[in-house]
């Protein structure tokens, strides 16, 4: 059984702020809403605390254990691939060869892909690696890979290469998530994977 988590929100406009219990709930709060600032918990005590010390995300010191993943397009030279642990460590070398990697340790994808793709990418291979490490926590920013493609949930006009990619995904997350797995939406704030770029 998931544990229950609790996303603490605020909003600088109106200084609103608040908990709740669900992702879906907190999204209805913040999304579209410029400066707004949220992220996840595991206890109401923390993401209070997180809210009274001014929702700073420079005042989160330690990332929770797991797997983290993200993709991005900033260095113009097409869609890298990010997946790293809790300490910021690449562990792209776990399932890719070097030779694979580049410079940076990521892997680049070959041009006209898209970011959305890459994300995907990104949870394939997150997934390899946690079940090859025994870890039980995937963290990612895209809510359309989380919510949609990583569950098969995906339109046929996509092309075929990311509707395979979508269809080996779901069958790993479905096995993860069998074993005990959670995957979770995250700020891309709080991604040590993200590459600070979209």
């Amino acid at each position: 059984m998931a544990r229950q988590k609790f996303y603490a929100y605020f909003i600088p406009k109106n200084e609103e702020s608040g908990v709740t219990i669900n992702w879906a709930e907190c999204e209805r709060k913040v999304k579209g809403v410029p400066g707004a600032r949220y992220r996840s918990f595991n206890n109401r005590e923390d993401a209070e605390a997180w809210i009274r010390s001014g929702a700073d995300y420079a005042k989160v010191k330690d990332y929770p254990p797991g797997v983290y993943f993200d993709a991005g397009t900033g260095r113009g030279y097409g869609v890298e691939v990010s997946v790293v642990n809790e300490k910021k460590e690449n562990l792209l070398p776990l399932v890719l060869r070097r030779s694979k990697l580049n410079a940076f340790g990521k892997e680049l994808l070959p041009q006209g892909v898209s970011n959305n793709y890459g994300e995907l990418r990104a949870l394939f291979y997150a997934l390899k690696i946690a079940g090859k490490l025994g870890i039980k926590n995937i963290y990612g920013d895209s809510a359309l890979v989380l919510n949609f493609w990583s569950k098969g949930i995906i339109r046929h006009e996509r092309a075929a290469e990311t509707i395979r990619l979508a269809k080996k995904v779901a069958a790993l997350r479905r096995n993860f998530e069998e074993n005990g797995g959670t995957l979770e939406l995250i700020s891309g704030a709080m991604n040590p994977a993200d590459l600070g770029f979209h």
